[in-house]
């Protein structure tokens, strides 16, 4: 019988593809790619395998005359700048040999080429050989290009990313209107839920066929049948993308091994995404550490403590950083599994427990101390490993971890967050008993510039704890995410108190973003400038007037649910009110002993035979699939997961059905502020695919 072990070595058997024509080559990867290898080995993985070295997929990269041999890894299509790149970096070297490896399957290049017949061999792909040749400046030389699957990045034993999709997001109502703009008014979609996959843009269509195309690569190679269903619009086109690949209905005639997948829109559920009620280390250490460049999950580690250097503004960069990968099996990747996956305390125990463990081994002269974890307590057992470079090297991914978790914990955003928690509480009691707009206006009095003469008028904004932009469009999110179950009142008087609202809110905002001395990632991709000098008052006024555009379509994301319509549960007087994981109603349903059928998961996988069912039903008695039948269940959050949803899945699944095998897919492994940039993008309808 397959397990989850199977599903998350699929990735590592992928790269051995790649790595097997690296021998004395110079490695290119785009910055997607190498995301994927850096939890599949890294580049010590390339090195080993034999590659002379691993250079940015860039026009401003080139070899010398040393350096024949030449191997491309990209996440693109064939076409447009990743077509323009390679034949930059060929031109300014010196290659005999090139091989380039695409992750877009050749199905995929001549949709996006406009052929739809199904053709013999793989012409787009052999036609570039020869534009290599031709550039390499000898057609006797040799070219070789290929599909390869390297999207997977094994993140942990229970979760498994795909950074190629990493701003890949459901649909919103603005997106919808975009879409009807350039249709018929006749044939207008009145909802998300109406639209199919030849609706979208062409840049959208290639994505989701990329990504079913990757997903049906990896139960090919498992020989799996996979039931799928969907919840959500964008996750029904997925599915409904997957039971149509075209393998994939031959390979589900034979295939021995069955699993269910379950695709989820995150828009199903942005409360949790943005919600700082997590307990959990993870969070925190990805919400207040930097990205590591290039990179939308790992961050970057300070090594400077297990150095001798001293701390000035250029030794920043005579340092590379750490990070919380950890491929190999370790005491590391252990510790790595259980922050993940355990509560806040428990894991910071636990990275105290790893340190004296591993400092005890050395027989380093390690103090003792019981109680409470500080930072400073789990500096000085880093420190115990400074110089000792034996010791190091053992023990390396630990300390990594180790200095990770100390540097959240002196964080100085840190306090934000719990000031944050607290003000997310005190909206959710005032949900239950205020219609909507008397909850949003309890937002007004943060909205005021940082460190300002007034700030000392809202006792939260105070010092370190007090909200900035980036927390106030937060909590914007959840409050919108969760303006539906908020009692109703007279929906003029509503609509127009709440238009009134939203222009003071506007007004506030915008004050606040403009003062700013320094803009954060958040606030760079929302106004599309990269300083505060770039920033008029009338390009963050549109900025965030768009940004309440958006905001507005998240009221009605869960409309079309018949059952899950709601993440909330009002006080009753004796207990307060809560907030109801959305993934925690659909897994109680999957896993109900009475197999109860959930209106909201729909099975996407029937095809014709699905609709003969739902006609026999009528008369006779059918029984469809459900989601538990299978002992392997793939969840797939579209949009993005966090590690708190991970502790949850992992604690439903060990209550409800313990012998079932849960393996978490997504798109990427969220912190909070990934939600705004994903929800305000203007990316969702034109995905960058290289072309």
């Amino acid at each position: 019988m397959l397990t989850t072990e199977d599903f998350t070595h699929f990735p590592l058997q992928m790269w051995e593809k790649v790595l097997s024509k690296v021998k004395k080559a110079v490695v290119f990867m785009d910055d997607r790619c190498a995301e994927a290898l850096h939890w599949n080995g890294g580049a010590a993985a390339l090195l080993e395998a034999g590659a002379r070295n691993l250079k940015q997929f860039s026009s401003f990269e080139a070899c010398s005359v040393n350096e024949p041999k030449a191997v491309f890894v990209v996440s693109t299509l064939l076409k447009g700048t990743t077509v323009d790149i390679i034949k930059d970096i060929i031109s300014l070297s010196h290659f005999q040999y090139c091989v380039v490896f695409t992750t877009v399957a050749h199905s995929v290049h001549l949709l996006a080429n406009n052929v739809t017949t199904e053709m013999e061999g793989t012409p787009v792909f052999e036609q570039f050989e020869e534009k290599l040749c031709e550039w390499m400046g000898n057609m006797n030389y040799t070219a070789e290009v290929m599909h390869v699957p390297v999207v997977f990045a094994p993140v942990s034993q229970q979760l498994v990313i795909l950074p190629p999709f990493a701003q890949l997001f459901p649909l919103l109502s603005p997106d919808l209107d975009t879409i009807n703009a350039k249709r018929p008014e006749k044939k207008r979609f009145g909802s998300l839920g109406d639209l199919d996959i030849h609706s979208l843009p062409a840049e959208l269509q290639i994505e989701i066929k990329s990504l079913a195309s990757a997903l049906n690569s990896m139960f090919e190679a498992t020989s799996t049948r996979e039931e799928s269903f969907a919840v959500g619009p964008m996750s029904r086109l997925i599915a409904g993308e997957l039971a149509n690949h075209p393998q994939a209905k031959n390979r589900r005639k034979t295939a021995p091994n069955k699993a269910s997948i379950i695709f989820v829109d995150r828009t199903m559920d942005l409360t949790g995404a943005v919600g700082h009620h997590g307990d959990n280390l993870v969070e925190k250490i990805l919400t207040v550490l930097r990205p590591l460049p290039g990179h939308v999950t790992d961050v970057q580690v300070d090594m400077l403590e297990l150095t001798s250097l001293q701390r000035t503004p250029d030794s920043q960069n005579t340092l590379a950083p750490g990070c919380l990968a950890q491929t190999q099996p370790s005491a590391a990747r252990s510790l790595w599994e259980a922050m993940l996956t355990s509560k806040y305390k428990e894991s910071v125990m636990e990275v105290r427990r790893q340190l004296v463990e591993a400092a005890s081994k050395e027989k380093l002269p390690i103090k003792m101390s019981m109680g409470r974890v500080t930072p400073e307590q789990l500096c000085s057992y880093v420190q115990l490993f400074r110089s000792r470079w034996g010791a190091l090297e053992s023990h390396c991914g630990v300390l990594q971890l180790g200095l990770a978790t100390s540097q959240t914990l002196r964080h100085p955003g840190l306090p934000r967050w719990d000031a944050c928690l607290a003000f997310e509480r005190l909206l959710l009691q005032a949900l239950g008993d205020s219609d909507f707009p008397a909850v949003l206006r309890q937002l007004l009095p943060l909205m005021k510039p940082r460190g300002g003469e007034d700030s000392s008028s809202s006792g939260s904004r105070l010092g370190e704890d007090e909200c900035g932009p980036d927390e106030l469009i937060l909590l914007l999110v959840y409050l919108y995410s969760l303006a539906d179950e908020a009692p109703p009142g007279d929906q003029d008087t509503e609509a127009e108190e709440l238009e009134k609202l939203e222009r003071e809110l506007i007004g506030a905002l915008t004050l606040v973003i403009t003062r700013e001395t320094e803009l954060s990632p958040l606030l760079q991709k929302l106004t599309g400038c990269a300083n505060p000098e770039e920033l008029t008052t009338e390009r963050a006024h549109s900025a965030v007037e768009k940004m309440f555009e958006t905001l507005g379509g998240l009221i009605h994301t869960r409309d079309n649910l018949k059952q899950l319509r709601s993440v909330y549960t009002a006080s009753d007087g004796v207990h307060q009110a809560t907030y109801r994981p959305f993934l925690r109603q659909i897994l109680e349903e999957v896993f109900h002993p009475d197999r109860l059928e959930c209106p909201d998961i729909e099975h996407m996988s029937g095809g014709l035979t699905d609709l003969l069912k739902t006609g026999f039903s009528m008369f006779m008695k059918v029984t469809r699939p459900h989601p538990s039948d299978n002992p392997l269940l793939f969840l797939f959050l579209v949009g993005g997961v966090t590690p708190s949803e991970l502790r949850l899945i992992k604690e439903i699944v060990t209550t409800h059905k313990p012998g079932t095998q849960v393996l978490v897919l997504s798109t990427r492994l969220l912190r909070p502020t990934d939600i705004p940039e994903l929800l305000f993008s203007t990316q969702r309808l034109a995905p960058d695919i290289g072309v």
